[in-house]
């Protein structure tokens, strides 16, 4: 089994978990189940990003997964907070 077998068959099982994690975003039961799936799919697509880029032997797309990860880790705060607090202004923090 040569590194590029490998490096499929890694592809393959990610993108089979992302696939998971989009069918528990939509039958999760609740808010928070929905919520932790699609930051897992996000989770999932720096790494699939990273592993494709690491097949290729260029560093080109190692800024994309950065910055990929940074929008998924605003977006999921920016979500929980707007389903505690029910808006994004600072007036009702208390």
């Amino acid at each position: 089994m040569t590194m590029t077998h490998l490096f499929l068959a890694t592809s393959i099982a990610i993108l089979v978990t992302m696939t998971l994690a989009l069918i528990r975003a939509m039958l999760g039961p609740t808010v928070f189940d929905r919520v932790l799936a699609l930051n897992m799919f996000g989770t999932k697509t720096v790494l699939l990003i990273c592993v494709l880029d690491f097949m290729s032997g260029r560093d080109d797309f190692l800024d994309l997964a950065l910055l990929y990860s940074l929008m998924n880790f605003i977006g999921m705060v920016a979500l929980l907070r707007f389903t505690e607090f029910g808006d994004f202004g600072g007036e009702n923090l208390e």
